[in-house]
């Protein structure tokens, strides 16, 4: 399984997104120090596991859901982390 796939499984598992968007942003950090071969990713997490959290609570039920991928597989990970009702104007303000 690519890292693509073990963190869309992961997620998938733990937050029953209904959308979830995943980038491979890697290519970015070629050559990047520190990294060790562990990739670069930006994941939108649209679900309402969400519902009445926080930011950073939201955050961190992103990564305890790809912890055992970190720091191994995952060298860093961009989060966007939205309900269902915030997503679509997220969306468009991301427009």
């Amino acid at each position: 399984m690519d890292r693509v796939e073990a963190i869309r499984t992961r997620l998938q598992q733990a937050l029953a997104p209904g959308q979830l968007e995943i980038r491979d942003d890697s290519h970015h950090h070629a050559g990047h120090a520190g990294h060790g071969g562990a990739g670069h990713f930006s994941v939108v997490v649209v679900s309402d596991l969400f519902r009445g959290k926080n930011l950073v609570q939201r955050h961190q039920l992103v990564y305890q859901a790809v912890a055992d991928l970190m720091p191994g597989e995952i060298h860093a990970l961009s989060i966007q982390a939205h309900t269902l009702d915030e997503y679509p104007a997220a969306r468009g303000a991301a427009s």
